[in-house]
This record gives structure tokens, C-alpha cells and sequence, in this order.
């Protein structure tokens, strides 16, 4: 009866390889806040996810507490949720090499991400790139999450690690949950300010096309006053023939909280010239508070730290929990 009537389980987690950018809120963060009430919620910064690729470890540990600090100025709630860093619940790592004797090589070697990042990373092929699969497995199973909100790139990574759990349980009985990928309500597809055919993202190479949600102000607006539009004055949604323009009114229609019928609507009749700097202002108000929100907890580092290690060690008795039955199950001795 008591499994019956728990709350469904969430695990959901960015890397902190790069700053959290508008889509990240909008296509991510956005959706977590909302599912809370309704969910039991894990929200983590992958921060071991990150090191696949080499990271300046100043950075990496700046962008660590910035990511964290933002979930929490945005509206995760870490007394609804449990909000951790990936890397202070050492049960994953160990886990996940326990997982990695149960996930064959040639499934590893199949995956899209692990092609697509050896070609851009050519120099530097690890091993960690290779079995990134089976942490991210590790991370969804310690918790027996039910569901976990990814996009297209992850589907398949969620794929193996229910093959993973169904090869484990087979042997050694119901030991895991099988999550299944969960897809989120319908948010706003972000799309670079300067390339709006590709997704908005922290890696981006021009600086002008994407926006953090810690920037300040004047850089918004600068960055919306320079965003590429497309030939012709209408103001009017079609992503096919009309990108840059599509973008700007999926931008202004989330951060307004308003159709884009009703967005085309109210500027119709003007120009991209009005257009661009009124979806400035919009997004504007809209990270306004999250930035303060975010610059006064970093400034308190004994509370980020206090919300952190409590975090930490709400995640770690979940984990141990299942941590101690494989381990038991595989015969190690607890």
C-alpha cells in the first residue's frame, strides 16, 4: 500500500560545463519548479559529469555553486526538493562501477553522444566519455527515480539504463526501479539570438547569441538589440521561413506568459527595430529576480553551503539505502 501511494520519483540534472542560459530555465528549470507539488523531486549539479571534458577547476567549482545557486533563486524549493551536488554523494561513483560490470561494450559504443563528443574532443577520448552512460545510469537508479525529464540527446541513455536494471534485476531479483523517460510539458524551444536554426546553448561560440541567466541588464539588451531577424517587416510566427523572428516571439511569449497569437498581435504593425528591445525588456524582468535572488545567496556562502550539505545528505541516505542491497546482492561485504 505505501508504494502505491508515494509520490512518483524525479531525477533531473544539468552539468555545470558551461553557465546556465535562458534556455536552460525555459526548456528545464521552468518544468522542475512545476513539478514539485506533484512529484518527489532530486534536482543535482552533474558537476563529475563535467570533467569528461577538461574544465579549469576554478570555473568548474564558480559555475557548481552558480548552477545551485540558481536553481534555488529560480524556485526549487530544497525543503520540497532534495537539491545536491552530484559529487558529495559518492554512492554514484560507486555504483556506477558496479553498473559498469552489467553494461556491455558494445551497447557503450553505440551511443549517439559518445560518437558525437569523440569527434569534437579528438584529442582527448578518455575512458570517462566512454562509460559517462553508466554514471548517468548509476545517478537514475541509487534513487529508483521513475522518471527522468530528458530531451532527444538523453532518451537513448535512458534506454540503457533500463537494459542495465533489467539484466541486473534478472539475476538478482526486483533490486532497481525502471525509470522511463518522461517528457515534460510543451515549454519554449530557445534558439540562439545569432543562429536560430540551432538550440541556445552555453557552449555556443558567439557570445552574442546566447543569453546567461546571471547577465546583466545592459549585456541582455545589447544581445537582443543585435539579434538576428530575417528579410520582410511582419512580425509573425513561422520557424521554417521566418527563424530569428519565430525565436524572438517564443522568447517573448514565455517571458510575457502569454500566446504567441496574442504576442503577434501585440505588435503588430511594428517594426523589428520595436520588436527587439521590447523582448529585451521582457526577458529583463523576467531573470531580473533570479540574478539577485542568485548574487545574494553566493554572497551568504555559510547558507549555499548549509542548503548544499544538507542536500548532500538527504541524497546520500537514499542512496545508501540502495547502495547496500546490490552490494549485498552481488555478494560484497557490507
Amino acid at each position: 500500500m505505501e508504494n502505491q501511494e508515494r509520490k512518483k520519483r524525479i531525477l533531473s540534472a544539468i552539468k555545470p560545463s558551461g553557465d546556465l542560459t535562458l534556455g536552460s530555465y525555459m526548456g528545464a528549470i521552468k518544468n522542475w519548479i512545476g513539478f514539485q507539488d506533484s512529484f518527489d523531486c532530486l534536482y543535482c549539479v552533474a558537476d563529475l559529469h563535467a570533467i569528461t571534458v577538461r574544465q579549469d577547476p576554478k570555473e568548474l567549482r564558480r559555475r557548481s555553486l552558480e548552477q545551485l545557486a540558481a536553481y534555488l533563486s529560480a524556485g526549487i524549493d530544497y525543503r520540497k526538493s532534495i537539491v545536491f551536488i552530484q559529487s558529495h554523494v559518492a554512492a554514484h561513483a560507486e555504483l556506477s562501477w558496479i553498473l559498469g560490470c552489467y553494461a556491455m561494450f558494445g551497447e557503450l559504443s553505440r551511443m549517439t553522444q559518445f560518437k558525437d563528443k569523440s569527434q569534437k574532443n579528438a584529442d582527448n577520448i578518455n575512458a570517462g566519455l566512454f562509460t559517462y552512460p553508466v554514471l548517468m545510469a548509476s545517478d537514475i537508479l541509487i534513487y529508483n527515480a521513475d522518471l527522468v525529464p530528458v530531451g532527444d540527446d538523453q532518451k537513448q541513455h535512458v534506454e540503457l539504463t533500463r537494459d542495465i536494471a533489467n539484466r541486473f534485476n534478472s539475476v538478482y531479483g526486483n533490486v532497481f526501479t525502471l525509470p522511463e523517460a518522461f517528457v515534460a510539458p510543451v515549454g519554449a524551444r530557445i534558439m540562439s539570438l545569432q543562429s536560430p536554426e540551432n538550440k541556445m546553448s552555453k557552449s555556443e561560440s558567439d557570445p552574442n547569441g546566447c543569453v546567461l541567466l546571471m547577465d546583466k541588464p545592459d549585456d541582455i539588451m545589447r544581445k537582443f538589440k543585435r539579434a538576428v531577424t530575417d528579410s520582410g517587416r511582419e512580425i509573425r510566427f513561422d520557424r521554417e521561413n521566418k527563424p530569428g523572428v519565430s525565436n524572438l516571439i517564443e522568447i517573448y511569449s514565455a517571458a510575457a506568459g502569454i500566446s504567441r497569437e496574442e504576442t503577434e498581435a501585440r505588435f503588430e504593425g511594428k517594426s523589428y527595430g520595436e520588436f527587439k528591445p521590447a523582448v529585451g525588456e521582457a526577458v529583463v524582468e523576467l531573470l531580473r529576480p533570479i540574478r539577485e535572488n542568485a548574487e545574494s545567496l553566493l554572497r551568504d556562502k555559510a547558507e549555499l553551503e548549509r542548503i548544499y550539505k544538507e542536500g548532500a545528505e538527504r541524497a546520500a541516505a537514499l542512496a545508501a539505502r540502495t547502495l547496500n542491497k546490490v552490494k549485498k546482492k552481488v555478494g560484497l561485504i557490507v
